[in-house]
């Protein structure tokens, strides 16, 4: 396994990092026990990072469950401060593909008690990182929730303060990387959007700010699941998010990419995780690994030689495919 520093501190983190999103039943239905030895094994495989939500179902009870089981030393927990709904009186999605003011989003008291409550499912007494859920830039010049997150820090309840991009514009997040205030940011990057690395991961490196990338499979399409007659069973959200645009051009796309297979990556999905990691201000990079068999093939995956670096930048320029999805689908509903 190969570790990188967080931000300005000597703690080593796994540049492959598990995303407990999965744990909460979104993608597939499995008991709790398979997704607990899921934690367990990665663990054991040497991922020390585990990326979680107060938004994610039971996801932290369950990390926590782990956390019990294991006997080696703690990983590195981060999770995310669960959001307010607006009311009805705001566009649908305010807060996440919309902007609304801090004060709706985060109101005086509601990021302690996310916090709170996280720390009780997880059941430690810090979380090494926590993050905003969701940002946008106008929350500068309003300093409460900040203050509440410093507040928390001073308390020992917290170590690092981040935030996560609410879907792909990494540039909303540039004014705060460059204030200082922020030990990490999360954004989404992968082949089809690699545009943080043009400027965001870059800046973040300068200021020695954390990188986590997320949807680094694009929830699961750069595998090459996707058929003309994929069905999604209900309460799984990929149902819309791949038929933004007609499925046979996502589907066209992903075909492109596998010329690259199997000279540079056994897999679609290796190729993906190969392709995220190249850039070393990513910090790491984390996907849903709640089925062990993934886990073991993702870990795997890291461990092969890099992209030569004109692979790397033939995907990076040739097969970039700059889109909104999870903006977009929600004028589906």
């Amino acid at each position: 396994m190969d570790y990188s520093k967080f931000a300005h501190t000597d703690r080593k983190i796994s540049r492959l990092g598990f995303g407990a999103m999965g744990l909460n039943g979104v993608f597939d239905q499995l008991d709790d026990q398979q997704m607990i030895k899921s934690v367990l094994f990665s663990l054991d495989q040497g991922i020390n990072f585990i990326d979680t939500a107060r938004g994610y179902g039971r996801s932290e009870e369950l990390i926590g469950k782990a956390l019990k089981q294991w006997t080696g030393e703690r990983p590195f927990i981060a999770s995310k401060v669960s959001p307010t709904r607006p009311p009805s009186s705001y566009p649908v999605m305010s807060g996440w593909h919309h902007p609304a003011p801090v004060k709706i989003v985060y109101p005086q008291g509601s990021i302690r008690k996310s916090v709170e409550t996280s720390l009780k499912q997880l059941d430690i007494e810090s979380i090494d990182l926590i993050q905003l859920h969701n940002y946008w830039p106008m929350w500068d010049t309003q300093e409460d929730w900040m203050e509440e997150l410093i507040q928390l820090k001073e308390e020992g309840k917290i170590k690092h303060i981040g935030v996560s991009v609410p879907d792909h514009r990494p540039e909303l997040i540039l004014s705060l990387v460059r204030s200082g205030k922020i030990d990490c940011v999360q954004a989404v990057i992968n082949i089809f959007d690699p545009i943080a690395l043009d400027c965001l991961v870059p800046i973040c490196e300068e200021n020695q700010v954390a990188v986590i990338a997320r949807m680094i499979l694009d929830e699961g399409g750069l595998t090459g699941f996707l058929k003309e007659d994929t069905t999604f069973r209900e309460g799984d959200f990929r149902r819309k998010y791949f038929d933004v645009l007609p499925r046979s051009i996502y589907i066209e796309k992903v075909e492109a990419l596998k010329q690259f297979i199997p000279s540079y990556a056994d897999s679609l999905a290796e190729l993906a995780i190969k392709f995220v990691l190249h850039h070393p201000g990513v910090t790491t990079a984390i996907t849903s690994m709640q089925v062990k068999q993934f886990a073991a093939n993702n870990i795997k995956a890291v461990q092969k030689e890099r992209l030569p670096d004109d692979i790397f930048e033939t995907l990076f320029i040739k097969h970039r495919w700059i889109r909104n999805f999870l903006q977009a689908r929600r004028h589906m509903d």
